[in-house]
């Protein structure tokens, strides 16, 4: 950590917080008065938000054309190619998983400056304009991205029901906030000694994609450079061949250390540390797929459509580019 510091911290976070999705959300044909004849409803959405926070909008904006006008907002669920959508992961990570989207990628991104360049590269590729995505037939399969919303027929199998208070959403965000938190520092003490006040106004952030307070809150929970984390808050999203007619999807979370212990050239320890990187970390969960520190042979990690350098630190990556619960959600694409 001793060749960052905060202002770069700061410069990376705001890339992520600005980076958006073109979406067209449509609705369920088996619930339109005119099957599949409401218009759709165009936004650009930020990567680190989450989907349910939309309901009441899309639900005012379909009403005309509902079947069953008096269904509540907090019933709306979202599909992809038939595959409901976790609405407690952020549409950014949801679009990595599903949508299959090339990532950025540069020859060049082998240290954490050239991560920055990069998360740039992908905020410019992720808002393109209505032109942009006419001009460019390949763009305009996958942007904007077209989902499908639901009032009716709630997937009980694949997803919580949500309430109208939104207590279950905010619940299901601060547990996995604590999670983080546990990692990072002892017993989650971070969260859990924020005032009432703090910690209303930290998912008030959230809400309103409001960076300036978010930043306020989240310093006081990470430890301050350069003291290390304790843990790694990571999270590897591993998608899978289907046993069915829809995607498999397999999550690794292993307690990650930031520093790792170095080795000489015939391999035994040395006995100093040097800082975990993307690379190491992978290798260490998923030697199959990695089989090199160093360079991506058979896959590739993904965090908000960018390919991730192998040398990239980190505990570094967490500081800057975790989505807003503190977990690094490492998305693997095959290569090829």
């Amino acid at each position: 950590m001793s060749g960052t510091n905060q202002s770069h911290i700061n410069s990376i976070q705001e890339k992520v917080w600005e980076g958006k999705l073109p979406l067209e959300i449509v609705l369920a044909p088996s619930e339109c008065r005119t099957y599949d004849q409401s218009e759709p409803y165009l936004i650009l959405y930020p990567r680190v938000s989450y989907l349910p926070f939309l309901l009441p909008k899309l639900h005012a904006f379909f009403r005309a054309s509902l079947i069953h006008p008096e269904s509540e907002p907090h019933s709306g669920w979202f599909s992809f190619e038939g595959v409901p959508l976790k609405w407690h992961y952020p549409l950014g990570l949801l679009y990595d998983l599903y949508a299959g989207a090339e990532p950025i990628s540069q020859s060049s991104t082998s240290d954490y400056n050239n991560l920055t360049q990069s998360v740039i590269l992908a905020g410019v590729k992720n808002t393109p304009s209505h032109s942009e995505m006419e001009s460019d037939p390949s763009n305009s399969n996958r942007l904007p991205w077209r989902l499908t919303l639901h009032f009716e027929n709630w997937p009980d199998e694949d997803l919580v029901r949500l309430d109208a208070d939104g207590l279950v959403m905010h619940d299901a965000f601060i547990n996995s906030v604590k999670e983080a938190d546990s990692l990072r520092i002892r017993e989650a003490k971070g969260i859990m000694t924020l005032s009432k006040e703090d910690t209303a106004g930290f998912w008030a952030a959230i809400q309103n994609h409001d960076l300036t307070s978010y930043r306020r809150i989240i310093n006081l929970l990470l430890p301050s450079l350069p003291q290390p984390f304790r843990q790694i808050p990571l999270r590897i999203f591993l998608p899978l061949p289907p046993d069915t007619d829809r995607p498999a999807l397999k999550v690794v979370q292993s307690p990650i250390s930031p520093l790792i212990q170095s080795s000489t050239s015939t391999g035994s320890s040395a006995g100093r540390t040097q800082p975990q990187t993307v690379g190491s970390a992978l290798h260490s969960l998923l030697p199959n797929l990695f089989p090199s520190r160093r360079i991506p042979v058979l896959a590739k990690p993904i965090l908000h459509g960018v390919v991730l350098p192998m040398s990239a630190l980190l505990e570094e990556v967490a500081r800057s580019a975790a989505y807003g619960d503190g977990w690094v959600s490492i998305v693997i694409s095959m290569v090829g």
